[in-house]
């Protein structure tokens, strides 16, 4: 037999000098009743971590997120002008990680290249103030249409902030992003970003930035689609608000990847209308340097932005006529009435209205002859591009010069519709006359070098 199996019980002894059994201990409580009632509180009343990105909204379409950084170093002081480094938003610094075409929602993102966290963050380091700029359409910002908005703006609103947040915080870099909302003058290329920019970390004035160390990088460079893969650029915005700026640009690929630059075009270039010397068309004007007939009409044709009024301004009110326009007077019949009016009183009048078609252009003539008299028909050739820049300049740039009648900007509908009706008018409508006007800038040189910017995208 083996050995027995050594017992579990405890031995006897004679003297029973045992000690007993530990007693417990009763361990002390750290949970305070404040703590417990914290911990069954519902979500929505819990104490909330402070926000690390500050939210404000500039004239009801600007909105800038700042991030307060928690261990990135604090921006040098600068003794000298200020580089800064601007990077578009979608397709520079992330794209979709779903990879359709627009993110899904506020997680559908990752980083457009792997090595640009490191990128910016070497920026920082090396002394940029380093900022995010991009146009962020669908989100409605201003207060008195706020209730009025669809609930889909409220949610692109929500959706941005956090996928913001959420790449800032991945960052941890004291970086503003800067949303444009609006078709106004943040919208990039227009150059209200860079400005409210420059006026946020206060540097505005001479000397405050290195312009020539400073740079913007965009996907936006006006790129023709490729014999590969490679699509075209779906505009030229962002080489064009760098341009407005004066600082160099790159496109992602150039800056992130080290890849050569790209061949360009550009849709519309203000300047190539500058160097046509200041004036209307000279053969135009020889025919309004005085009255041709004692009493006459004279009807405008010609798109909105066109350069009509203008022209009736420099060229027409100095000879006595009277203008009609129906922004002013509202609708068609009302015109032909006041026309009538100055008619009848032996004034001549300026027709001041698109006049697109011969059939709008025909209650004209017939005014014309009940009236016996004699009726020219101005064409006004601009092209579409060119009146839709004239407009953005005209409504946006708060210059008293260029917008004499402050007049607010045209939807692009404006400017499609007139082109879809309009016919060509000929002098077998009716007219004594056909003047062709060929646009050309006129104004000192502050405003020219406003009108030679970017305003159109």
């Amino acid at each position: 037999m083996g050995d027995k199996a050594p017992s579990l019980k405890r031995p006897h002894t004679q003297d029973r000098a045992v000690s007993p059994p530990p007693v417990k201990r009763r361990q002390t409580s750290t949970t305070t009743p404040k703590a417990v009632a914290e911990f069954f509180k519902p979500s929505s009343q819990k104490a909330q971590e402070p926000e690390k990105i500050g939210w404000t909204i500039v004239q009801e379409s600007l909105l800038i997120g700042t991030y307060q950084a928690s261990t990135a170093t604090p921006l040098a002081e600068s003794h000298g002008p200020r580089r800064l480094a601007i990077f578009d938003l979608d397709g520079t610094l992330i794209t979709p990680a779903s990879g359709n075409k627009f993110g899904r929602d506020a997680s559908d993102w990752k980083w457009w290249n792997s090595g640009v966290p490191t990128t910016l963050r070497e920026l920082h380091e090396k002394g940029y103030l380093v900022a995010i700029v991009s146009n962020q359409s669908g989100i409605n910002l201003n207060s008195k249409a706020a209730d009025k908005a669809p609930k889909t703006d409220n949610k692109r609103l929500e959706t941005f902030k956090s996928k913001a947040t959420a790449i800032l915080s991945q960052l941890d870099l004291p970086i503003s992003i800067y949303a444009a909302t609006a078709k106004d003058e943040f919208r990039k290329p227009r150059p209200g970003m860079w400005r409210q920019l420059l006026d946020s970390n206060d540097l505005g004035g001479p000397g405050k930035v290195d312009m020539a160390k400073s740079f913007f990088v965009g996907d936006a460079g006006g790129r023709p689609a490729t014999s590969g893969s490679k699509k075209k650029d779906f505009s030229c915005s962002d080489r064009d608000f760098a341009a407005n700026i004066g600082i160099p640009f790159f496109t992602p690929e150039e800056y992130f990847l080290g890849e050569e630059p790209k061949p360009f075009v550009r849709d519309f270039d203000p300047t190539e209308y500058l160097g046509q010397g200041a004036g209307a068309t000279t053969d135009a004007v020889s025919q309004f340097s005085e009255k041709k007939n004692p009493v006459d009409v004279v009807l405008f044709c010609g798109s909105p932005g066109a350069g009509k009024s203008s022209f009736f301004w420099r060229h027409l009110k100095p000879l006595g006529y009277e203008r009609v326009n129906q922004d002013t007077l509202k609708t068609r019949d009302r015109c032909l009435k006041v026309a009538a009016e100055h008619l009848a009183e032996g004034v001549s009048v300026v027709v001041d209205n698109t006049n697109a078609d011969a059939e709008t252009r025909a209650h004209w003539v017939k005014l014309a002859q009940k009236h016996k008299v004699p009726i020219r028909c101005v064409l006004f050739t601009a092209p579409a591009k060119l009146c839709e820049h004239n407009d953005a300049v005209r409504a946006l740039s708060a210059s008293e010069q260029l917008n004499p009648e402050q007049r607010s900007m045209l939807p692009k509908l404006a400017f499609t519709s007139f082109v879809s009706r309009f016919r060509q008018p000929t002098k077998d409508e009716g007219f004594q006359e056909l003047v062709e006007v060929d646009f050309v800038f006129e104004g000192d040189d502050a405003a020219r070098e406003t009108w030679g910017q970017f305003w159109i995208s």
